[in-house]
């Protein structure tokens, strides 16, 4: 691989101050590896222009490390690409046309598979009989936050839960009869509808859909992803991907946190960590660091919207009080043979009651150099966000979900005092903790810089043109979110001495953007190239 010399530019290497961040001009690569970051006079520069390397002037353009999603949903995602999109539907009657109308274009689907259904639009009701008449074929409709699927009277009866008892951690929603009435949710979705839609979908179906889903990000700047819902469905499916590309190696790196789904005893529990500690052993950073699996991940509560989240006190909506997923004494044993295994432990939590829940067992049985995260962190208080950065624990973050366009129904479910503490990511910080930012994709768009504008901003990446904000107290410097969206990002699963900055020994993964440095002009911002391990990733549509 010839040496190449990037010059004229402007790199972005993470130091310096937030108001006087430093940039160098130019970079050299060789071999995939970064040798050398600084002046274009450096000695460095010089001899490799001697001996022959490509030169590329980068015309002052700035040059940021590839993009790292914290949390997303890679296979989900792909499929997502292919899915009827809900969002944007005012009412069941938008809902209604949208879905009829599609029906009626594709003729040749054997189901129906619709996306981006928010609770709000439907005044919080999801029955069959609100969509029986569209069409004779299963129609699966997944909430935005992947909490819950909508299902048609066909789609439950595939999936067979007329007669299935409830789940641990999870809801089939019935009638006054006992009759499952259209709505599944939590660990219903995750233990049932997923794995049985991923048993009737072909490998190839598969397949397309993770060259989809992997073309969009490194597209969009991505050199590295978290998957936070691995099961062994997907995992199989990016191996077969991965022995079909060239030198059996993907364009990004993977790492992945096996699900462990709430079983009815602690034996089934700890069955799935014995996997992911199996399967860890084999796929790792040191034998397998394109592909590996990092930890388990464990989702504790649900979602604000669903008010199915651990709130400490009830939602305002209905008075409703919800307890987490996973109890404190079946969360701990879990827990303790992940972290004594070396895994990482990433625990979803959103609602206050679940976040202090989930300090509590990591302060109990984690361990700092572990690295254990909690993932989304949207409702917390002023004391559990400074007990992060005391506890070594890092904020996995999705500012995408903070956007003032999607939170219009939370004053009404939880109260306008509450959501004076919504994403609270300045105290996360403040308080020492590392920061790490995701997507949580196909749940929300995926583009980095949007998701920086919002965290910076705090308002709408959807209506640029609004003015309205989520609290603006908790918004983060420019330097700091780009850090988390990079650096942070590759902390936070251990790829930090690989990737995440522009900085002599790392792999050469890194971007090159038109832009402006203003988290104003941030959604102007445009991807021109991507490069991974010093080589330019083809861009495709």
């Amino acid at each position: 691989m010839a040496t190449k010399v990037f010059t004229n530019g402007r790199f972005f290497t993470g130091d310096g101050s937030e108001e006087e961040p430093s940039f160098e001009e130019c970079m050299v690569v060789k071999d995939g590896t970064i040798v050398h970051v600084g002046k274009s006079t450096d000695a460095e520069v010089s001899q490799a222009r001697e001996d022959g390397a490509v030169v590329r002037d980068l015309q002052k353009k700035y040059v940021l490390p590839g993009f790292i999603d914290g949390h997303m949903h890679l296979l989900l995602l792909g499929q997502a690409l292919q899915k009827l999109d809900l969002d944007g539907c005012k009412d069941l009657g938008e809902i209604r046309d949208r879905i009829s109308q599609y029906a009626k274009q594709n003729p040749h689907l054997t189901r129906i598979m619709c996306k981006g259904w928010m609770q709000i639009m439907t005044d919080n009701e999801a029955l069959a009989s609100m969509i029986d008449d569209l069409d004779s074929r299963p129609i699966y409709i997944d909430s935005k936050d992947l909490h819950s699927t909508w299902c048609n009277t066909p789609a439950l009866e595939e999936l067979k839960v007329a007669e299935m008892p409830d789940p641990q951690g999870g809801t089939i929603h019935r009638d006054a009869e006992g009759k499952a009435s259209g709505l599944l949710s939590e660990s219903v979705v995750f233990s049932t509808v997923w794995p049985y839609l991923a048993r009737v979908a072909s490998m190839e179906e598969k397949l397309k859909a993770l060259r989809t889903a992997i073309a969009a990000y490194t597209a969009s700047g991505y050199t590295g992803l978290v998957d936070m819902a691995m099961d062994e469905n997907a995992w199989e499916t990016l191996l077969v991907l991965r022995q079909q590309q060239p030198h059996g190696k993907l364009s990004l790196r993977i790492a992945a946190h096996w699900l462990i789904v709430p079983s009815a005893d602690s034996e089934t529990d700890i069955k799935q960590v014995e996997r992911a500690i199996e399967l860890h052993a084999k796929y790792n950073l040191d034998s397998s660091p394109d592909l590996r699996i990092a930890g388990i991940k464990v989702i504790c509560d649900g979602v604000i919207d669903g008010c199915t989240a651990a709130l400490l006190e009830p939602y305002t909506l209905n008075g409703v009080s919800c307890d987490s997923l996973w109890p404190e004494e079946k969360l701990t044993p879990v827990v303790s043979r992940a972290v004594k295994a070396g895994l990482q432990c990433a625990l979803h939590a959103i609602g206050d009651k679940a976040v202090h829940m989930v300090l509590d067992v990591l302060e109990a049985h984690g361990s700092r150099d572990g690295r254990h995260r909690i993932e989304h962190l949207e409702m917390t208080t002023a004391e559990d966000a400074a007990r992060l950065g005391k506890l070594g624990v890092t904020a996995s973050v999705q500012p995408v979900h903070s956007d003032p366009d999607i939170l219009r129904a939370w004053p009404s479910l939880i109260g306008p005092e509450r959501c004076r503490r919504a994403f609270a990511y300045r105290d996360f910080v403040d308080g020492g903790a590392a920061l790490a930012f995701g997507s949580d994709s196909p749940t929300a768009p995926f583009k980095p810089l949007p998701n920086v504008y919002i965290a910076t901003t705090r308002r709408s990446a959807r209506l640029p043109e609004s003015e309205e904000t989520v609290n603006p107290n908790f918004a983060l410097p420019l330097v700091t979110a780009f850090t988390a969206a990079t650096t942070g990002a590759a902390y936070a699963c251990f790829a930090d001495r690989i990737t995440g900055r522009l900085k002599k020994g790392l792999k050469a993964d890194f971007l090159v953007v038109d832009m402006e440095w203003s988290k104003e002009q941030l959604l102007q911002a445009t991807v021109g190239e991507t490069w991974f391990e010093g080589n330019q990733v083809e861009h495709i549509d």
